[in-house]
């Protein structure tokens, strides 16, 4: 279909008192040749929007360029289907930011034509359509996987459960009683009863139900996963259109705390998880190992090697509960006994909390803050050193057991474990990752994904072993789209917590059928049906893309050249920043608009009047500025604004392009990665600042100074910051001096 822009200007807000849109309407018209322009003195009213809707009808208008309001605002109004739509901010960027008038008409008129320019090189999206399977697949038969089942189930998706033990249950099946969830006040335990939950699930037409088995292979994309299932030696391939992993958890190997407690020495010392065995082996009566005696004095040990570098450096969240519902196991139905709990601190947040002060009131429980500094055996007795922490004091506590409070390990630990030594052995040559494979006990893996980055999902920094499930921005959604964690595999939890997470999880897996089967990408660009479109006759193979996609969206055939499962995509363009060819882009994003966009930047003549170019993300530092707008913060005039759908789009030839244009700077402004990254791509901020660590050679083949170009890290509520990181910026171009190219 022919293209045919409609430009249409809008007087509102401020934005008709500022500035002269007759003189825009003219640049429009005769510099910019669009061939429809319209002034509106409220175009989001019942009138502006019939103005466009005529010209669609009568004119032919099929591209429309909206100079107003922010995009993230009257997304409803201006809803044209079958129209490419690009918004172009006047408000925030020239009315409500900017100070001198001349300076706002300037603004408005780059900003209108970056916004035609975008009409001009875009295409409306056609969405990737295939034929999909709508089964929910979940990996992990206990309270999390039970619930997330049942729950996609009676939403009315086929769900495949598949377990490798032979009973369903998972852990919480062998406790003795569950923490209270309702009822925090009176001491009543709860019952774990999973039978109901159990029987509710496989009596259910719509689940079926897997035991005593593994996945052998997961190969495909979302909507069309190809499962092979493997159960007492026969295989079975399935397709499957979203996946939940629920696989849970294990306890941490308390013989690894070495000799402090006296695990493995002594028999009376026990993990709560063996203790949990012991009483529901015994229907609640609490015999001690060594001899089988029913005891009365029973000392907790809280945070075992928890929140202990050399072990488990983070909080498990469930054991302060579980040693107060274990508390209650020695004192209920025995007036005599006693249990004693030596924390560090305390954790019972929420309802919990109500728990924790009930137990401070229970007869025979005795709470006390220290720090348990060793275990001896005397007799028939175990001799417990503690070092006061109120007090300063040391005391000697005799018990007959003691219970460790050792913590969670997720089930992706040790796969990944393997993996990473597998890679830092590979590093080192084809000698060294054959050695480390042969001396290696390999685990057993989980998804066992045919992904080019590997069979299992990404995992969070720092050796803990917990899947990266965005914490920040998305929960339950991993680096592998359609893939989702649940339960202790995201994040250590109760089970009430692990109900819960699992019916997020459910809702999510729904959420990416129903996208995929629309041909949208699932999140976080949910409306978007583009997906990247490369020139692959130009590849050079260099596998930039395939190594750099956050995502594994992209695997490589014999000869090492990428092919893209499109339903994998999160449509950040990272791909597109990645490749050195520039052969990588997308209907309405490409790197040829963009870049022309930056070099169509108007550039002052005078040395003394600087241009700026700012290439933000759409996610965190755009909607930060427009905020600085809302707020009336004054930004610098020299600056113009450009968003990127992520930092990790960015290319570095538009650098290239806009200093060699004569901008005198470039700042990136994007997400904040770390640890505790923000990035809705994951790794988009990340890559770009990996990337600017490479542009000194671009900016020496200019001869010009490095510092010409700097990226800053913003939350979207800092919107506080987005001037003073400009200003800073702008001190740094006024003494390095003008771009040399200015007026070439």
């Amino acid at each position: 279909m022919e293209k045919k822009i409609g430009l249409y200007i809008c007087k509102g807000c401020g934005i008709g008192e500022s500035i002269d849109v007759e003189k825009i309407k003219n640049i429009g018209k005769n510099a910019l040749r669009v061939p429809v322009v319209a002034i509106s003195d409220v175009l989001c009213n019942n009138e502006g929007i019939e103005l466009i809707k005529k010209d669609i009808a009568e004119q032919g208008v099929n591209s429309i360029v909206i100079a107003g309001c922010s995009p993230r605002v009257k997304t409803y109004e201006f809803n044209f289907p079958g129209c490419f739509i690009e918004r172009v901010p006047l408000r925030e960027l020239a009315v409500w930011t900017i100070e001198a008038p001349e300076e706002k008409q300037l603004a408005a008129e780059d900003y209108v034509r970056l916004g035609v320019i975008k009409a001009q090189k875009g295409e409306i999206p056609e969405p990737y359509i295939i034929e999909i399977s709508k089964s929910i697949l979940v990996v992990g038969g206990g309270i999390s996987g039970l619930t997330a089942a049942l729950e996609a189930a009676k939403a009315g998706y086929d769900v495949v459960l598949v377990e490798k033990e032979a009973e369903l249950g998972g852990f919480a099946s062998k406790l003795y009683r569950r923490v209270p969830t309702d009822d925090f006040t009176h001491g009543v335990l709860g019952e774990v009863n999973l039978e109901p939950l159990i029987n509710e699930v496989t009596s259910n037409a719509k689940i079926k139900v897997y035991t005593s088995s593994k996945i052998e292979k997961i190969d495909g994309q979302p909507g069309d996963f190809d499962v092979t299932i493997s159960t007492n030696g026969s295989q079975e391939t399935i397709k499957i259109g979203a996946i939940i992993q629920a696989t849970g958890w294990k306890p941490y190997d308390a013989k690894k705390l070495g000799k402090k407690y006296g695990y493995g020495k002594f028999k009376d010392v026990v993990t709560n998880f063996d203790f949990e065995e012991i009483v529901k082996k015994n229907n609640g009566i609490i015999k001690r190992p060594s001899d089988e005696r029913v005891v009365k004095t029973v000392l907790f040990v809280q945070c075992a090697g928890q929140r202990d570098p050399e072990h488990l450096p983070y909080c498990s969240g469930m054991c302060c509960a579980t040693t107060l519902k274990q508390a209650r196991y020695v004192t209920d139905g025995n007036p005599d006994a006693t249990a004693m709990v030596i924390y560090k601190d305390m954790r019972t947040p929420g309802k919990l909390e109500y728990y924790y002060m009930e137990a401070q009131n229970t007869p025979g429980i005795m709470l006390a803050k220290g720090e348990v500094t060793g275990i001896r055996e005397e007799y028939d007795k175990l001799v417990v050193t503690v070092e006061d922490s109120l007090l300063g004091s040391k005391a000697e506590i005799e018990a007959e057991m003691v219970v460790l409070a050792t913590g969670m390990v997720p089930t992706t630990k040790d796969p990944q474990d393997y993996l990473t030594g597998l890679q830092e052995a590979a590093s080192k040559g084809d000698e060294a990752r054959i050695k480390y494979i042969e001396s290696t006990k390999k685990p057993e893996f989980i998804l066992n994904l045919s992904y080019r980055q590997g069979p299992e999902l990404p995992v969070l920094d720092g050796g803990f072993g917990f899947v990266d499930s965005n914490f920040i921005c998305f929960q339950y959604e991993t680096r592998r789209t359609g893939i989702y964690a649940v339960g202790p595999v995201r994040q250590p939890m109760n089970m009430a917590e692990a109900e819960e997470d699992a019916r997020g999880a459910a809702l999510k897996a729904m959420q990416c059928i129903e996208h995929v089967a629309k041909g949208m990408a699932v999140h976080p660009r949910a409306w978007d049906t583009s997906f990247p479109e490369p020139n692959l006759t130009k590849c050079t193979a260099c596998k930039r893309c395939t190594e750099e996609c956050p995502f594994g969206a992209i695997d490589e055939d014999e000869k090492g050249i990428p092919y893209y499962k499109p339903n994998r995509c999160r449509r950040c363009g990272t791909c597109m920043g990645a490749c050195p060819e520039r052969i990588v882009s997308f209907k309405d994003y490409s790197v040829d608009m963009i870049g022309t966009m930056m070099k169509s930047v108007s550039v002052p003549s005078e040395d003394d009047r600087p241009r700026i170019i700012v290439a933000c993300c759409e996610n965190d530092a755009f909607p930060a500025t427009e905020t600085a707008a809302l707020h009336r913060l004054t930004l610098d005039p020299a600056v113009r604004f450009i968003q990127l759908r992520c930092l990790g789009s960015m290319n570095l030839v538009w650098i290239a392009d806009a200093l060699s244009r004569g901008v005198d700077g470039m700042i990136l402004l994007g997400c904040k990665f770390g640890e505790n990254y923000q990035c809705h791509f994951a790794k988009g901020s990340e890559l770009a600042k990996y990337r600017l660590s490479k542009v000194q050679e671009t900016l020496d083949r200019l001869q010009l100074e490095s510092d010409r170009v700097q990226m800053y890290e913003v939350a979207i509520d800092e919107y506080w910051r987005i001037p003073t990181i400009i200003n800073e910026f702008m001190d740094k171009i006024r003494e390095i001096g003008p771009n040399p190219f200015k007026g070439f």
